[in-house]
């Protein structure tokens, strides 16, 4: 018997811990840098991203998974005046 979580659907149910501006943050394992912004909803085009102290470009967003342990700043461009 399978006290568990079958392996197939482990990604869906797992989650780890990175530093998200500051503070400890849960989000799901396999997660990418762009899948987290929108899941915040943050438009990609206004942030700016700094990923273990790489800025990481537009391009990239979609192509970063986040492990354990990341570190992941987020800011947003606001408007005023």
């Amino acid at each position: 018997m399978n006290n568990g979580a079958s392996p197939d659907n482990r990604s869906s149910e797992t989650t780890m811990d990175i530093q998200l501006n500051g503070q400890k943050t849960p989000v799901p394992a396999g997660i990418t840098i762009g899948d987290l912004i929108r899941e915040k909803d943050l438009d990609p085009a206004k942030v700016v991203v700094e990923h273990n102290l790489k800025i990481i470009t537009t391009a990239e967003l979609n192509q970063i998974t986040l492990k354990q342990n990341d570190t992941l700043e987020i800011l947003r461009f606001v408007g005023g005046g």
